[in-house]
């Protein structure tokens, strides 16, 4: 799929004309050559009719979660593709969106580390089944957990954003310790282990300090090393924890919204947080990237680009119900979640809602995020299901074929899903 800038061409791997990527063994162990070769895009842009839907839609979107922004990029491999920015930096700013504009995506992180995790034990660096304390001092607790319920949420460990997020606001600044942002999700009372899936930023905080510990890396170069450079995403990383804005340069402005008073948001007074700490989401929702990096990434990690085709065990193999209630095609593992035949994570950091997800088959690829953060997670999700739906009725460009592709879901469900949540209204 040819996710692409003129940058981009010049820094792949191998084979810039077939958008080929030589993977090669992240480590100094012995690991034979992987190649990952994108399937083809055709060129061009989808029908302007459904582009207009998919504009509606992002649009309808923006005015829900009170975002003055979003970027998309929507690439149907046998029709065409919409790569884009809508709206302007900030409301009462005329700086407009626009697409190469970089910004958090929150926690597709989580993909990013479990990769790294599954890189290191194919090459015979850790094993999945080493238990956390092992690797992670102050957790005597999590003595039946291994690494590998941290990848896939497993663990019953509990989530520290609802206790963190007050702070995460009013001093964006703060550099946290991992284990310390952790500590509050460890607090909470365990769910069960091995058997059940519970969204936790903490499993991959602890993650990420036992990859840390066992490789002598940072988790910024593991990333770097087992993710970002094999995949030749150039503007993608784990920023260090020193304050920033996103980068590169030019950043897509963050913000969030205040309480008003009388409950719910004060929509009219959006608040600036686009510099920010990376320690906030560290390798559960730190990182940076750009919306071609973040569909060419969703797509390769759709197809496990970075492993061996004949790698043990599969990843995504025995996937957990995403909730109690969750539709049966709604699940989890691998620090993904699997939406139908789609692959992919979404999810919130301060000043962001980011999604990306793919489909391993046909390469069918949805990614977006807004530039407001209130309505949290889920609203990115709605939207990207909903832009995904839309997008799979695209028809096949001259001399192209389209591939047997559906989804479980319409369009209208994950509108009406978004309109009814919404936190903002129109005007």
């Amino acid at each position: 799929m040819h996710l692409r800038s003129s940058r981009r061409l010049r820094a792949a791997v191998v084979g810039a004309v077939a958008l080929a990527l030589a993977l090669t063994g992240c480590t100094g162990s012995s690991q034979p050559e992987l190649t990952y070769t994108p399937p083809k895009q055709a060129a061009g842009s989808l029908p302007d009719d459904m582009t207009a839907q998919l504009q509606t839609a992002v649009q309808q979107a923006m005015t829900a979660t009170g975002s003055s922004g979003a970027i998309v990029g929507v690439w149907v491999p046998w029709s065409g593709q919409w790569v884009t920015g809508l709206g302007t930096q900030a409301a009462g700013d005329k700086t407009k969106v626009t697409k190469d504009m970089s910004f958090r995506i929150a926690a597709v992180t989580r993909m990013m580390t479990c990769d790294v995790l599954y890189g290191m034990a194919d090459a015979g660096d850790i094993k999945l089944d080493a238990k956390v304390p092992k690797y992670v001092s102050g957790v005597a607790d999590l003595g039946d957990i291994t690494l590998l319920d941290l990848c896939n949420g497993t663990s019953g460990v509990g989530s520290s954003a609802e206790t963190a997020k007050p702070y995460w606001l009013n001093t964006p600044d703060r550099q946290w310790a991992p284990l310390q942002l952790a500590s509050f999700g460890l607090g909470q009372q365990r769910g069960p282990a091995h058997t059940a899936y519970r969204d936790s930023d903490a499993n991959y905080l602890l993650l990420g300090l036992a990859l840390e510990r066992e490789s002598g890396l940072s988790a910024s170069q593991l990333i770097k090393k087992y993710v970002t450079t094999p995949l030749g995403l150039e503007s993608t990383s784990l920023p260090s924890p020193a304050s920033a804005e996103p980068e590169p340069a030019p950043a897509l402005k963050g913000a969030y919204l205040p309480p008003a008073e009388g409950g719910g948001y004060n929509c009219a007074a959006p608040v600036d947080i686009t510099k920010s700490s990376s320690s906030i989401g560290f390798t559960d929702s730190g990182a940076v990237s750009t919306i071609e990096d973040l569909g060419r990434y969703a797509q390769a990690e759709a197809r496990q680009a970075l492993r061996d085709k004949d790698a043990k065990p599969g990843r995504f193999e025995k996937p957990l119900p995403a909730a109690a209630d969750a539709p049966a095609w709604y699940q989890a593992t691998g620090g993904a979640y699997l939406v139908g035949s789609m692959v992919g994570q979404h999810g919130w950091v301060p000043g962001y809602a980011t999604a990306a997800y793919s489909d391993p088959a046909t390469g069918f690829t949805v990614a977006v995020t807004l530039n407001d953060s209130s309505a949290g997670g889920a609203f990115a999700a709605y939207l990207a299901w909903e832009l995904a739906a839309i997008a799979s009725k695209a028809p096949a460009a001259k001399g192209e074929t389209a591939p047997d592709f559906g989804l479980p879901f319409t369009a209208e469900q994950y509108a009406k899903a978004i309109t009814d949540g919404a936190i903002c209204k129109a005007g």
